[in-house]
């Protein structure tokens, strides 16, 4: 949901603001769509500002900068709304842990999944808690918890 803002909205007279609003202004100029967000729902929290009431003010063509706050408000709580739908695609795989008797099955899975030699995967295994592979796709990672966990390791994505 994308809010168009007016030509009134955008063209401002800067002189017409007080020093400290200028301040704030640029500050927040410097913050990501998300933190805009959350500047937002913190002042909307402290003044008492409901989302209703901010939606309202874009439509009214009310004062100063308040119209201009709520049609931030939506695009910003859109593009933040969009970024919390994206899901992660790549996972990194970590052993947290193994059972001791069950180490040498965990060796050889962790072998057979990295490709590396018999040595290099004992002491990885060995190293446990450790990140096995990094940016792994989710089918294949979820593919990879399954098999070490059916020979005893505790596996973890992140």
């Amino acid at each position: 949901m994308e809010a168009e803002l007016s030509e009134d909205m955008i063209l401002v007279d800067e002189k017409s603001f007080s020093p400290n609003a200028m301040k704030v202004a640029d500050d927040i100029a410097q913050l990501n769509m998300v933190e805009v967000a959350e500047v937002i729902k913190l002042l909307q929290k402290k003044f008492g500002w409901s989302d209703a009431m901010m939606q309202g003010m874009t439509g009214g063509g009310g004062g100063g900068g308040m119209p201009m706050m709520a049609a931030a408000g939506q695009v910003a709580g859109g593009a933040a709304a969009e970024e919390v739908k994206e899901e992660k695609k790549d996972f990194d795989l970590k052993l947290a842990a193994f059972d001791a008797g069950t180490k040498i099955k965990v060796i050889k899975e962790v072998r057979a999944i990295t490709k590396l030699g018999l040595k290099e995967a004992k002491e990885l295994v060995e190293s446990a808690p450790c990140v096995i592979l990094k940016g792994v796709k989710k089918e294949e990672a979820e593919e990879f918890v399954e098999k070490l966990k059916a020979v005893g390791g505790d596996v973890v994505l992140e």
